[in-house]
């Protein structure tokens, strides 16, 4: 049988990745969003809430027993030690999971895995998992206005997010492939998208 073929799929916050990651979802892919693993395993009952409150404290769990990520957002980036230790906590929690679900949609018999990871570039192993990484892209300044339209966040805010990823040019040079999501409405990035699914052996929905 044919090995799936492995996508990393990445792009700043607002670019419009998750976007994209549910654009080749609906051509076939199988994908794992790292970023709800991530929130899945902080939710009430989540196997990361035990350790967080033994490191962090249970001020930093909420009433429904998840992490609050308000608070813990504060933290981290105010923190670089603090990031560290969450991390230490949740990147192995997320990683169980992320080779669970693989496992799953090779047997499922997905041709192609897209791993939907907003870190992936700032990350040492994930370059050597996947067999193309596909970027999305947009000018800093459309990344903070849409944030700050979606979340409500300042523009302080996002800008802070924005400076604790990887440089846009850093980004842009670790890819094999990108979608500039610019000016694009959403049929137009789906067309570019099924574009760039046929390349990865996807079929058009």
């Amino acid at each position: 049988m044919r090995a799936a073929l492995r996508l990393g799929l990445t792009g700043g916050i607002g670019s419009g990745k998750s976007t994209v990651a549910q654009l080749l979802g609906q051509q076939g892919a199988a994908v794992i969003d790292a970023d709800a693993i991530s929130r899945s395993v902080t939710a009430g009952g989540g196997c990361a809430i035990g350790p967080i409150a033994a490191e962090f404290g249970p001020e930093f769990i909420n009433s429904a027993g998840a992490v609050d990520r308000d608070r813990m957002r504060v933290l981290v980036y105010a923190d670089a030690n603090a990031r560290k230790r969450l991390e230490a906590i949740v990147h192995p929690l997320i990683g169980q999971e992320i080779e669970r679900q693989s496992e799953a949609a090779v047997r499922a018999g997905h041709s192609c895995l897209v791993y939907d990871v907003p870190l992936l570039v700032e990350s040492r192993h994930w370059r050597q998992k996947v067999d193309h990484i596909l970027v999305v892209d947009c000018p800093p300044g459309v990344q903070i206005a849409r944030v700050m339209a979606r979340n409500g966040l300042t523009r302080d805010a996002v800008e802070k997010i924005i400076a604790s990823q990887a440089l846009r040019e850093v980004r842009l040079r670790a890819a094999d492939a990108v979608i500039f999501n610019d000016q694009l409405d959403l049929d137009q990035l789906a067309h570019k998208v099924k574009q760039f699914g046929r390349r990865f052996g996807l079929s058009s929905p």
